[in-house]
């Protein structure tokens, strides 16, 4: 990570966003100055975001295809309340 290596040898995907962070760091008054480097050094290692993303079109596809298996009985009873 903070290496600069990555897995296959070369420069880790993250390394960049790291030194961005890094460098915010060190010349910032208050660590909260650097949130928003942090939480994209973050998403950039895990992909928290992207994945709940991912889930949530899932989701609602699931829905969707629901939706029309029942010939959209849900969405009429839905809307009446």
């Amino acid at each position: 990570m903070a290496s600069g290596f990555g897995i296959h040898g070369g420069k880790g995907r993250c390394y960049d966003t790291w030194m961005d962070f890094s460098e915010c760091m060190s010349r910032c008054a208050e660590p909260g100055d650097c949130a928003a480097l942090r939480e994209d050094y973050f998403e950039c290692l895990h992909h928290r975001k992207e994945y709940s993303r991912i889930n949530r079109i899932n989701k609602e596809k699931e829905r969707r295809a629901a939706l029309e298996k029942s010939g959209g009985k849900e969405e009429k009873s839905a809307s009446q309340h």
